[in-house]
């Protein structure tokens, strides 16, 4: 039984690797050992940079019920259920093989039996639009509107019509911790994704956040004042190539994945030596294009770009990752 023996204040950082590579164990729980956490990882799992250890006492997660519980199909039917779906506060949203769509009525019931807390099920049929609009419909209950708590914050909306990804929590905790005092321009701000948890917990002097999405826009102010951050985020509803301030910002975060047109706003905005934060959704065959792009946008405006980093966040689609460059512009 292996582990990764890591400390603490590196354990979000290993834990996100660990899922990545597929090497985390689920059937075993995380142990906290003093200082330092018990990551179990599969005996395959071997890593030069990381400390490896074999447990002595592995504690087990107890058997739960699954979804195929609460139904009564065939095992054929039964080996399509989905293994996975996300909760939004108290709504579902899950994806189905085509073939069960027929009992979809049944699944979306039996989702809210092995989540008695929830009040809804929403099938997801993909996304739609320059605005990246999901296509979904009710299968269980009948509200869609919910308010979803994530790193001590709250975000209100409707899950019918707007998208939240889950996938991308590291990366937004990680930039709740930055900005204290900063001005900062969160471009494609949404709902408030990444502008609620800056304000709340960093506390910047101001977060100039731009939705050109009128329902979008609509939540936004509603979590700002949800949040009670209204002295720290000024909400500006419009296109970005035509409302984001030159010279004004500390830092720039640009939260949309095909954004790259947009890159000379973004880097504009900011006053020499300020950051930016560039997310996009490359090809693993050429996953050093957004650094380019960084690059060659900051020349032709006559600005130079330091690249500080550049991450993987999540796969977004087969052979397509989520990355982000952090660049400070000079």
């Amino acid at each position: 039984m292996k582990a990764v023996l890591v400390r603490k204040e590196n354990a979000q950082i290993v834990k996100q690797r660990l899922f990545l590579e597929g090497a985390l164990d689920k059937t075993r729980k995380i142990l906290e050992k003093e200082n330092c956490l018990e990551m179990p990882v599969s005996d395959s799992f071997h890593a030069n940079d990381l400390a490896m250890i074999t447990q002595d006492k592995p504690e087990f997660y107890f058997p739960k019920k699954t979804l195929a519980d609460f139904i009564d199909m065939t095992e054929k039917e039964k080996r399509l259920l989905p293994s996975g779906w996300q909760i939004l506060g108290d709504i579902i949203i899950v994806s189905l093989n085509p073939e069960l769509k027929n009992r979809k009525a049944e699944i979306g019931e039996a989702l809210l039996c092995l989540y008695p807390g929830c009040i809804t099920v929403l099938l997801d049929c993909g996304i739609y639009g320059k605005m990246r609009q999901p296509a979904r419909e009710i299968i269980a209950g009948s509200k869609t509107e919910t308010i979803h708590r994530e790193n001590g914050c709250l975000f209100k909306l409707d899950a019918m019509q707007l998208m939240y990804s889950r996938g991308n929590l590291f990366e937004k905790k990680r930039m709740s911790k930055f900005g204290k005092d900063e001005t900062v321009i969160d471009m494609f701000a949404g709902i408030g994704y990444f502008s609620i948890p800056m304000a709340v917990h960093s506390k910047p002097g101001r977060i100039i956040s731009i939705e050109i999405n009128p329902l979008a826009f609509s939540y936004l102010k509603e979590n700002i004042k949800l949040n009670k951050v209204e002295d720290i985020i000024e909400p500006v509803a419009g296109d970005c190539s035509e409302v984001v301030p030159c010279g004004k910002a500390h830092r720039v975060i640009m939260g949309y994945l095909d954004g790259h047109k947009y890159l000379p706003c973004g880097i504009s905005a900011l006053l020499p030596g300020g950051m930016l934060h560039y997310h996009e959704a490359v090809p693993e065959a050429i996953e050093n294009r957004p650094v380019k792009r960084v690059i060659e946008d900051a020349a032709i405006l006559r600005r130079k770009a330091e690249i500080i980093e550049k991450r993987r966040i999540k796969k977004y689609s087969p052979g397509v990752w989520h990355v982000v460059v952090d660049a400070r512009i000079l």
